[in-house]
């Protein structure tokens, strides 16, 4: 479940270390804050969302640590984006150069810079229009490439700086073009169950005809 809370009306805005500090004392709920200051309580996802998302990351993850052109991120992580908000997108990627440039003191904590790729899995919870406004945020605060997942459609929404987004349907897998170049996301995971389970409901209808 996802509630939207408008803080604005508190005296003083609250500090990235407030937010840090609240995020670090609930650490069962999911929280992110957009630039208008309001702020978001997630509860945590759904088992199936959870592996779907895992076994996203892990490829991710895996192609990394073979090419090492970058640092992965998991869904616990957050951002401080430059339009204020503070976003964890389910997986994210930032080149090297870019990350070896932020102190110690900011790798700790919400880092101050905005991922270079950024992927959200909508789960059953998730509103669609937000998550499609928080993948145009993305690209406005810098973000190079983004991939929005619709499991439950098996359709995929590709962002990219520049460009119209692109609509996938039932696509087999998922390049990282030239940002995160010999990256393949195989998909037949992440829409098999969901094929699997749509044949045995026809299956099922066809015994009772």
């Amino acid at each position: 479940m996802i509630e939207t809370i408008d803080i604005r009306a508190l005296t003083n805005p609250i500090t990235d270390q407030q937010f840090e500090q609240l995020c670090a004392q609930n650490q069962d709920i999911k929280f992110e804050m957009t630039s208008q200051r309001e702020l978001i309580v997630m509860s945590p996802t759904g088992s199936e969302s959870g592996r779907q998302n895992g076994n996203l990351f892990g490829q991710i993850w895996y192609w990394n640590r073979q090419n090492k052109l970058g640092v992965v991120f998991d869904s616990s992580t957050g951002f401080a984006l430059p339009t204020g908000a503070k976003r964890s997108p389910d997986v994210s990627w930032i080149e090297i150069t870019r990350w070896n440039e932020l102190t110690q003191k900011q790798k700790r904590g919400f880092a101050p810079i905005a991922p270079d790729f950024a992927l959200e899995l909508l789960s059953p919870n998730d509103r669609l229009l937000d998550t499609q406004r928080k993948m145009q945020e993305y690209l406005e605060c810098g973000v190079k490439l983004g991939w929005l997942i619709y499991p439950d459609e098996t359709r995929v929404e590709i962002y990219r700086q520049g460009k119209d987004v692109e609509i996938l349907n039932s696509p087999i897998s998922l390049l990282g073009e030239d940002l995160m170049p010999g990256l393949v996301v195989e998909l037949d995971e992440i829409f098999n169950s969901l094929f699997l389970s749509a044949i045995a409901i026809q299956l099922i209808h066809y015994r009772l005809l």
